[in-house]
């Protein structure tokens, strides 16, 4: 039989993604080196929810427990009218061993660091700006980098392979693709925020949508110590600081009890656009994309994360056989095809209408929301919806098994 070892993978980006497979390969005695251009680890919050799928992969990196001590199993979504009245919602159910839990990501960060610092064969190197990739041919025997360190120094790291996992600004997108990043920008504007405030005292769950065609917004409690993450819509065409000056008038105008300043206390505020993007290929030669750098959505519904994190399960899944025989890297190229197809029959639509339904006064659209709700409605008693629903959460995920095929003597 060939030998199939893979001697060394290098890994660009050391965000969640980038750090999950770094872990699952190193556990796997695959050596691997993690790039990072920043000098430190990012410490924005940003995402916070794990839905069960991508648990399971916390599950399988040895982190998970103290994913769960140090965040929490949020109760549950719903939906809501601006007054408060709930329309529908989803409990979560505690007793499920994947059930969704929730930690910001700067925290599930450093907890992946301490990992992949407990693991021999991984090694981890901040400052490294990757500004060239090669081995994208067909025949290519091996894959490098080319990175800019400290003083300007160019360096060049070689390996089996290159794994794309830098977000979306990519630096290995753009060397295989230059700006093109195929999809759009959606018109409507956001502005996250992070903000200690009080919701649980209107009865607002863990999770909430507030349906309105110009006051809709999120509010989303991300740690136990009650830090909620709120987003929503302003007009468009304004400048960052205008949207930011607004920012204290639009909370008095949404957020229940109308607070004023000194109500609350904001920790960010960060107005942007939303994407719906996915490359044309996440293979070219020996250089592979995952997460951000390959596909992005908007958040609403938390498909951004949960696909991304997905494609890492995958990516892995199809390494590993690769380094144990089980099969050639042709199937590299059934990566590519199924994550695509992934990103373009479940997460685009599924993200959109996540949105749309929280605004959109269209005909369609509300007939959608209203059949979606009175489901959210029936689950609360029907127990076999319930569990389908559940089971509807691992839709991203990929048996690659039956598309091995056996490496030749």
């Amino acid at each position: 039989m060939a030998d199939q070892k893979i001697k060394k993978i290098i890994i660009v980006g050391a965000g969640p993604s980038g750090l999950i497979l770094a872990i699952l390969l190193a556990q796997s005695d695959i050596p691997v080196l993690l790039l990072d251009a920043a000098l430190v680890p990012n410490d924005n919050p940003r995402a916070a929810h794990y839905a069960p799928s991508s648990v399971r992969e916390l599950r399988r990196c040895g982190v998970l427990a103290e994913v769960q001590q140090e965040g929490f199993i949020p109760e549950g979504v719903c939906w809501r009218k601006p007054d408060g009245e709930v329309l529908g919602g989803i409990k979560s159910d505690p007793s499920n061993p994947d059930s969704m839990v929730c930690l910001p990501l700067d925290r599930l960060i450093l907890i992946l660091l301490r990992r992949l610092g407990e693991l021999a064969n991984a090694e981890l190197r901040w400052g490294w700006n990757v500004v060239g990739v090669k081995g994208t041919e067909e025949g290519d025997r091996e894959a490098s980098v080319t990175a800019v360190v400290k003083g300007g120094e160019k360096v060049v790291e070689k390996a089996d392979y290159v794994v794309g996992c830098d977000g979306a600004n990519s630096s290995i997108r753009k060397c295989l693709f230059g700006d093109s990043y195929p999809g759009e920008t959606l018109s409507s504007q956001i502005i996250a925020t992070n903000v200690f405030y009080d919701f649980h005292r209107f009865q607002y769950w863990d999770s909430q949508f507030i349906i309105h065609p110009t006051d809709w917004y999120m509010a989303a409690k991300i740690t136990p110590s009650g830090l909620w993450r709120v987003t929503y819509g302003d007009i468009p065409g304004l400048t960052t600081e205008q949207y930011l000056e607004r920012q204290e008038m639009r909370f008095e105008q949404i957020l229940p009890g109308h607070p004023k300043k000194g109500e609350y206390r904001v920790v960010n505020r960060s107005p942007y656009k939303l994407q719906q993007r996915c490359v044309g290929q996440m293979r070219k030669g020996r250089v592979l994309l995952a997460a951000d750098a390959a596909h992005l959505c908007n958040p609403f519904g938390g498909m951004g994360l949960t696909g991304g994190i997905a494609d890492i399960s995958t990516l892995f899944d199809c390494l590993l056989a690769i380094h144990t025989s089980l099969t050639t890297d042709a199937i590299l190229d059934k990566y590519s095809e199924v994550r695509i197809k992934k990103w373009k029959e479940v997460i685009d639509p599924s993200s959109r209408a996540n949105f749309r339904r929280i605004w959109d006064e269209e005909e369609g659209v509300r007939r959608e929301r209203e059949e979606y709700l009175e489901r959210c409605r029936t689950m609360e008693s029907n127990v076999e919806l319930r569990k389908v629903i559940f089971a509807s959460t691992y839709m991203l995920d990929e048996d690659m098994t039956p598309y091995f095929t056996k490496p030749t003597s």
